[in-house]
C-alpha cells in the first residue's frame, strides 16, 4: 500500500512506485519547488537483483521517461544529480552503451528541457569485480571501479557554490601560503604564472568532478571537502549495517554512499531547500539531508528497503523528531 512509511521534522518517506506517486497525488504539491533531484537508479543489469532492475529497450524507455516526470518538479535553478554504473552486453565480455543511450535520451527528452552541466567520477575501489566471469573466472577484463554521475538541470546556470564544498589544501600548497615562495611565469601549457597569484588564501582548493571515497594513488592524503569529511567521521553507515546484522537484514547491496550525497547536498542547495530521491533504497539522500538541514523526500517501490531505511534515523547522531507512520 503506497503511502508515508516514516516522517522527520524536514522530511518524509513514502512506499510505493515513484513513477505513480509524483505524476499523481505529490505532482501539483511538488511542482517548481525541488532544488534538486539525487538519485541512484537501479542499474542497466543483464541478471535480475533483489532491488529490481530492467535491461535492453525496455530500461531505456523507463529511464528516459522520467526525465519529463522530474523536470516540472525543479525550481528554476534546480538540478539533477544521477549515479549510473556500466552495462555489459548479455553473455558477452564487451561493455554495453545502454546506460550512455538512456542518458542522452534523458537529456535529450523533448518534454523535459534539460542539459547536461557536468559529469563527475565516483571512484570506489571496494566495489566488488563484476562481471565475474570475466574479471575473477577468466581473467580477461578489470575491475569498474566507479560510476558516473551525471549533473542536469533546466538552466545553464543552476543554483551551485563551489565554496562550499572545497578541499583542504595540500601540505605543499600550505607550504607555499606560509613561504610565500613559487616559480611564476610561462608554463608549458601557456598559463602565465604571475608572481602573486597564489598568495591568496581561500581556505582550501576547488574540488575536482573526480570523487575518491579512497586515494587513487596509495599512501596519498585523501582530500575530501569538510563536510563530506564530517558526515563520513559521523559512523552512520557503521550504525546502520549494525542495526542490519542485530535484526538479521540483508542491507541494500547498492546503497550511495554517504559521501557522493552530501558533496552533491551542499554543492547544489541551501539549508531548507528540498532534495528529492525517487529511488531511496537505504534513504542515504534522506538522511544526508537531514544531517545537512535540508528538506527530503524520499520513494522506495521495496518494502523490505523501505523499512531497513527506518534504521537511519534510530542513529543518535542525526537530529530532529521522528515518526514511524507503519510498520
Amino acid at each position: 500500500m503506497e503511502g508515508i512509511l516514516y516522517a522527520t521534522d524536514l522530511g518524509n518517506y513514502y512506499l510505493g512506485d515513484s513513477q505513480k506517486i509524483l505524476t499523481s497525488y505529490l505532482s501539483d504539491s511538488l511542482k517548481g519547488k525541488v532544488q534538486l533531484i539525487l538519485t541512484s537508479p537501479p542499474f542497466p543489469l543483464n541478471n535480475k537483483k533483489s532491488y529490481g532492475n530492467l535491461n535492453g529497450d525496455d530500461y531505456k524507455e523507463w529511464f528516459i521517461s522520467f526525465a519529463e516526470i522530474f523536470s516540472p518538479l525543479l525550481k528554476e535553478d534546480g538540478s539533477i544529480v544521477i549515479e549510473l554504473g556500466n552495462a555489459w552486453e548479455p553473455k558477452r565480455p564487451v561493455q554495453s552503451l545502454l546506460h550512455l543511450e538512456s542518458l542522452l535520451g534523458f537529456v535529450n527528452n523533448p518534454k523535459a528541457n534539460l542539459r547536461l552541466c557536468q559529469e563527475f567520477i565516483c571512484y570506489n575501489p571496494s566495489r566488488l569485480p563484476s562481471p565475474a566471469q570475466w574479471v575473477t573466472i577468466e581473467r580477461i577484463r578489470v575491475v569498474d571501479s566507479f560510476t558516473h554521475i551525471w549533473w542536469m538541470s533546466k538552466s545553464d546556470c543552476p543554483k551551485s557554490d563551489n565554496r562550499r564544498i572545497l578541499r583542504p589544501y595540500s601540505k605543499e600548497m600550505k607550504n607555499l601560503l606560509k613561504s610565500k615562495k613559487y616559480n611564476p611565469g610561462k608554463r608549458p601549457s601557456e598559463h602565465d604564472i604571475g608572481q602573486t597569484s597564489f598568495f591568496k588564501d581561500n581556505n582550501g582548493s576547488i574540488a575536482h568532478n573526480v570523487i575518491e571515497l579512497e586515494p587513487i594513488i596509495e599512501k596519498k592524503e585523501l582530500r575530501l571537502p569538510k563536510n563530506v569529511i564530517s558526515i563520513a567521521n559521523t559512523n552512520s553507515n557503521d550504525f546502520f549495517l549494525r542495526k542490519c546484522r542485530e535484526r538479521n537484514i540483508k542491507p541494500h547491496p547498492a546503497r550511495m554512499p554517504l559521501e557522493l550525497a552530501t558533496f552533491f547536498i551542499e554543492f547544489l542547495t541551501d539549508p531548507g531547500d528540498l532534495v528529492l530521491d525517487p529511488f531511496a533504497g537505504s534513504n542515504t539522500t534522506g538522511y544526508c539531508a537531514q544531517y545537512l538541514g535540508r528538506k527530503w523526500l524520499s520513494i522506495e517501490i521495496h518494502k523490505k528497503y523501505a523499512e531497513q531505511a527506518i534504521f537511519r534515523f534510530e542513529d543518535p547522531s542525526i537530529e530532529g523528531d521522528f515518526y514511524v507512520y507503519r510498520k
